[in-house]
């Protein structure tokens, strides 16, 4: 069983920063993908930024230049630092890994719960 615990969500005026973070526990063989996503009220999730194992990363063209998403593989977290936050930037926003659980077994996908941003001044 894997679990992903996120924190760092909050209020912030426009123009400010938020740093999330994703931990994953239980037994881990190895993460591929870590990836953000996030969901407004009536939208649906879209993703917000992914990572490989290898540090290449992509973003969503909403946050291009002012997310970055970086990792920390030996302690199984993933960042979400966001600077600049704009009011349509409020969404829960949820990480995604992709886990392999067993030795050589294959990478199963799991989320964390969800943390709250809400910008507004």
């Amino acid at each position: 069983q894997v679990q992903l615990v996120e924190s760092g969500g909050g209020l912030v005026q426009p123009g400010g920063s938020l740093r999330l973070s994703c931990t994953a526990s239980g037994t881990i063989f190895g993460i591929r993908a870590m990836n953000w996503y996030r969901q407004a009220p009536g939208k649906g999730r879209e993703l917000v930024a992914a990572s490989t194992a290898h540090g290449v990363t992509d973003y969503g063209d909403s946050v291009k230049g002012r997310f970055t998403v970086s990792r920390d593989n030996a302690k199984n977290t993933a960042f979400l630092q966001m600077n600049n936050l704009k009011s349509e930037d409020t969404a829960i926003y949820y990480c995604h890994f992709n886990v392999q659980t067993t030795p050589g077994g294959n990478f199963n996908l799991y989320w964390g719960q969800g943390t709250q941003v809400t910008v507004s001044s």
